[in-house]
C-alpha cells in the first residue's frame, strides 16, 4: 500500500497524517506548541517546530511497517519568517504571521510598491512577511547581514531534505515575490538591501526537492528514499484538502467568518480590492475573499442548542423575512461598507423563524459573492464545496444549495495536513495534482437544489438585494 505524510505547523501545534493513495487516513498524531507573546509581538522557536515534527513522524512511522511512505510535504502558516544561518540554525526566534510590530513598514510598502500591490490586486499589511522583513533589516542588521531567509514551511523543509533557499509561491507570496510575474521585483530587493541571489530560490508548490536526509531516515525508521516535495501555505492546502483543484471549483468556509476560495484560470483583478490571489502549483490561481458576515450570526444561541433550531427551522422555510445577520459594523465582502449594519425585516414569530433566517441571510450573501465573482470573470462548475461549523448544518446546507441553485458538497477533509498529504501524492502516486485531488478528496454529502425552495428563494434574495441598496451598502 502507497501513502503520503502531511504536515501541518500552525499557531497551536504541529499535525502530521499518513493518508494512502485512495485518500483513507491510516494514522495522524499531534503535538502542542508555545509561544511567546508581549505586546504586539508574537513568536516561536522554530527549534520546537522541529522537535514536535519529528515527534510526529516517529507516530506516524510507528504505524506505518506495512505501508510503502512515497513522499512527504509541508504546510505551515502564510507570513511567518525567520532567519536562518548557512547551516540552516534559527539566528533568533520566528516571527508569526499575527505578529504586530511593523505598522510602519506596512504602510511604507504599500506606497513603495504600489504599482504591484495595484496590478496583484492586494496590499501588505503587518500580518505579512514583507513588512516582518523590512523590520529585521532595521532593527537587527548584526543577524540581517549574515542571515537568510525563510518561511515555516521552509526549515523544516530543509531539515528533512537538507536541500537549503527554496521556498514555495504561496509562501513567497506575502514576503513580495511576484506571483504573476514568477520572480522576486528588484525593487524589493532594494528595500530589503539584498542582492536578488540572496532571496530564496521559488518553486511551484508539489516540486520534489529530494528525499529524506540519512540522519532523519534512520532517527524515524522511514526510507531514504522518500521524496521531500515542497509545501504551500496551510490554508491553500486545507483548499485542496476539501477537492478544490481543478478551474471552476469553488469552497465555501462557514466558520466565525465566511471565507470562500475558488481555482481561477485567470486573475480576477477586482478595483475594490476585495480579493486577492495565491498561485494554484499548476499555474493558475487561487482567488479568495472573506466576509465578516458567517457563522457569528449564530452567536445569539448556545452552541449545544443549534441541532434542535436546526431541525425545527427545516419546516419553517422559505421565511419570507429579509435579514442580513452581520453582527458588528462594516462589511468587507462582498461588498465594501465601513457603515453596514445588520438588519431583519419583518415580523419574526419566534425564535425557530429567527434562526432559519438567519440562515438565509448568509446564504444570500453567499449568492451575492458568486455572483461579484462571476461579474469579475469567474467560472463555476458543478457544486460548491463547503467546510467549517456551518457545513455540519443540514438545514443549512439545503437552503444554500436552494439560494445558489446549485448542489453543496460537504468535503469529508478540511485539515492543512491531509491537503499537504494530497500535494505529496500528486507527485508521486498519482498523475498529478488534479487526479490526485480527486481521488483523495471526495466530498463527505450532497445536498441539492429544492424545486420549491428555489422558486420562494428567488423572489426574497432579489427583495434581499433590494434591501442593501436602500441602505447604501451596494
Amino acid at each position: 500500500m502507497e501513502a503520503c505524510i502531511g504536515l501541518d505547523v500552525g499557531t497551536g501545534g504541529v499535525r502530521a497524517c499518513l493518508v494512502d493513495a485512495e485518500g483513507r487516513l491510516l494514522a495522524s498524531a499531534e503535538r502542542p506548541l508555545e509561544a511567546r507573546r508581549e505586546g504586539v509581538l508574537f513568536e516561536q522557536d522554530p527549534g520546537q517546530w522541529w522537535r514536535e515534527a519529528m515527534a510526529c513522524l516517529r507516530a506516524l512511522a510507528r504505524r506505518a511497517h506495512r505501508v510503502n511512505v512515497r513522499a512527504i510535504s509541508v504546510a505551515a502558516t502564510s507570513g511567518t519568517v525567520l532567519l536562518v544561518d548557512a547551516e540552516g540554525e534559527p539566528l533568533l526566534p520566528a516571527i508569526m504571521y499575527s505578529d504586530g510590530r511593523a505598522q510602519a513598514e506596512a504602510a511604507e510598502l504599500n506606497e513603495a510598491l504600489a504599482g504591484q500591490c495595484a496590478r496583484l490586486g492586494y496590499r501588505f499589511h503587518p500580518s505579512w512577511g514583507l513588512p516582518k522583513l523590512l523590520w529585521l533589516r532595521r532593527h537587527r542588521p548584526d543577524l540581517w547581514r549574515c542571515g537568510r531567509i525563510a518561511h515555516a514551511a521552509d526549515y523544516l523543509l530543509e531539515r528533512l531534505s537538507g536541500v537549503m533557499g527554496v521556498t514555495d509561491w504561496t509562501q513567497a507570496l506575502k514576503s513580495g515575490y511576484d506571483v504573476a510575474e514568477l520572480r522576486w521585483p528588484a525593487e524589493v530587493a532594494r528595500l530589503l538591501e539584498l542582492p536578488l541571489e540572496r532571496l530564496p530560490q521559488v518553486v511551484a508548490p508539489g516540486t520534489p526537492l529530494g528525499t529524506l536526509r540519512q540522519s532523519v531516515s534512520e532517527a524515524l525508521g522511514l526510507p531514504r528514499d522518500v521524496i521531500v516535495v515542497a509545501g504551500m501555505t496551510d490554508g491553500c492546502a486545507s483548499q485542496l484538502a476539501a477537492g478544490s483543484v481543478s478551474p471552476g471549483e469553488w469552497l465555501t468556509v462557514l466558520g466565525t467568518t465566511m471565507v470562500i476560495k475558488g481555482v481561477s484560470r485567470q486573475l480576477l483583478r477586482d478595483p475594490a480590492g476585495r480579493i486577492y490571489h495565491h498561485r494554484h502549483p499548476l499555474g493558475w490561481w487561487l482567488p479568495g475573499a472573506a466576509s465578516n458576515t458567517g457563522g457569528e450570526a449564530l452567536e445569539l444561541w448556545a452552541r449545544a442548542r443549534l441541532p434542535e433550531l436546526d431541525a425545527a427551522a427545516a419546516s419553517r422555510i422559505p421565511t419570507g423575512l429579509i435579514c442580513y445577520p452581520l453582527r458588528r459594523q462594516g462589511e468587507r465582502f462582498p461588498f465594501v461598507c465601513s457603515h453596514a449594519r445588520g438588519f431583519c425585516e419583518g415580523i419574526v414569530l419566534d425564535e425557530e423563524v429567527l434562526y432559519a433566517t438567519t440562515l438565509e441571510g448568509v446564504s444570500f450573501l453567499e449568492r451575492l459573492a458568486y455572483e461579484l465573482l462571476a461579474s469579475l470573470g469567474a467560472t463555476m462548475e458543478g457544486g460548491i464545496l463547503t467546510a467549517g461549523g456551518g457545513a455540519h448544518s443540514r438545514t443549512w446546507c439545503a437552503i444554500r444549495a436552494s439560494v445558489l441553485g446549485r448542489p453543496v458538497l460537504v468535503a469529508r477533509h478540511t485539515g492543512a495536513a491531509y491537503g499537504a498529504a494530497v500535494l505529496a501524492a500528486g507527485a508521486t502516486v498519482h498523475r498529478g495534482l488534479e487526479e490526485a485531488t480527486r481521488t483523495m478528496a471526495r466530498p463527505a454529502a450532497s445536498f441539492d437544489p429544492d424545486p420549491r425552495l428555489e422558486a420562494g428563494y428567488g423572489e426574497q434574495y432579489q427583495r434581499f438585494l433590494e434591501a442593501l441598496r436602500q441602505r447604501g451598502y451596494i
